[in-house]
């Protein structure tokens, strides 16, 4: 049915002749903006639902007692529904370093967080089906478990600055909200979080679009394709210093894969992108000296180029 209003549009409604690429360009714009936007109010709504069961005290709570390994594993999947951006890195990470939570399980909630977006994930189903949406939150999750523990096992606690160690929240406490007030926060939150990305998931529509129509798939191939090994830390190189958050990302690496971009290579960009993005790391300077800063980005960045190479492998 989308595809037929999409048709119609491009063909019919615009006039655009069939086989040009500003008509398949537009044609892709339509579509895909139509089907991601529905199904994003829809999942948004239901991790904003589980959003009210996983709050900030609660997620203290439960990592605070808890050790490597099963701390790591349960950071990441609480990351996964917990909202996060490069502007909350530093009150996220004073909260846990003065909730006792571990260094190495800080840094597994901490990359999962906005590695692992609902939005991304949503847009990955929409564009690619279950089975890439799954390899993109698996990867996602592998990644923080693995970098946590490797963090946490170097022993960088004196590589925080001091100040952080010495800052006491307050205790905030909590009370249980009704089914009628979840509810109503889930419908809240899928309205304010779908406004707030649209505008970074029709731009990135827009430019996969423009890639669709008109970017030869013959020179994308050369460049980031099977038949260049160094494709996937290239492309992770490529990402560090672009900013752009998952909802804005999807659609072009969406292209880029259908232009001859292995998935391996492409979900290494993505993640490069969203996770070594660089105001992030401006941001996270405040409270990491160089040291731990520059471990969690060499972490990262081999993490990335790992999953790369190891999906282009098994995705052969």
């Amino acid at each position: 049915m989308l595809q037929e209003f999409a048709d119609w549009a491009t063909y019919s409604a615009l006039g655009m002749a069939q086989g040009s690429q500003l008509a398949a360009a537009v044609n892709f714009f339509v579509y895909d903006s139509i089907k991601v936007t529905l199904m994003l109010v829809v999942i948004v709504f239901a991790v904003g639902i589980i959003r009210t069961f996983v709050t900030p005290q609660k997620v203290k709570k439960w990592l605070g007692n808890k050790g490597e390994g099963l701390g790591n594993a349960l950071a990441a999947l609480l990351g996964v529904p917990t909202p996060f951006c490069s502007c909350s890195a530093v009150p996220l990470f004073i909260g846990f370093v003065e909730s006792g939570v571990p260094l190495g399980i800080t840094f597994s909630f901490l990359i999962a967080s906005p590695l692992i977006n609902e939005v991304a994930a949503t847009m990955l189903l929409a564009m690619f089906g279950w089975q890439i949406a799954a390899l993109y939150i698996g990867s996602g999750l592998i990644v923080a478990i693995i970098a946590g523990i490797a963090i946490g096992r170097m022993g960088l606690e004196s590589e925080v600055e001091e100040f952080v160690y010495k800052i006491k929240a307050k205790a905030l406490k909590e009370r249980e909200m009704s089914w009628k007030e979840r509810v109503d926060f889930g419908i809240s939150e899928s309205k304010d979080i779908t406004l707030k990305v649209l505008p970074y998931i029709l731009l990135g529509i827009a430019i996969g679009g423009l890639i669709h129509g008109y970017a030869p798939a013959d020179f994308l191939a050369s460049i980031a394709g099977k038949a260049n090994p160094l494709a996937v830390p290239i492309a992770v190189i490529i990402g560090i210093p672009l900013y752009s958050n998952a909802a804005g990302m999807v659609p072009i690496v969406g292209v880029l894969i259908s232009k001859g971009m292995p998935i391996g290579t492409a979900l290494a960009f993505m993640m490069s992108v969203i996770g070594l993005s660089l105001p992030e790391m401006i941001i996270l300077r405040k409270v990491l000296k160089p040291k731990l800063l520059a471990v969690f980005v060499l972490v990262l960045f081999i993490s990335f180029v790992m999953i790369g190479y190891l999906f282009n492998f098994l995705l052969a």
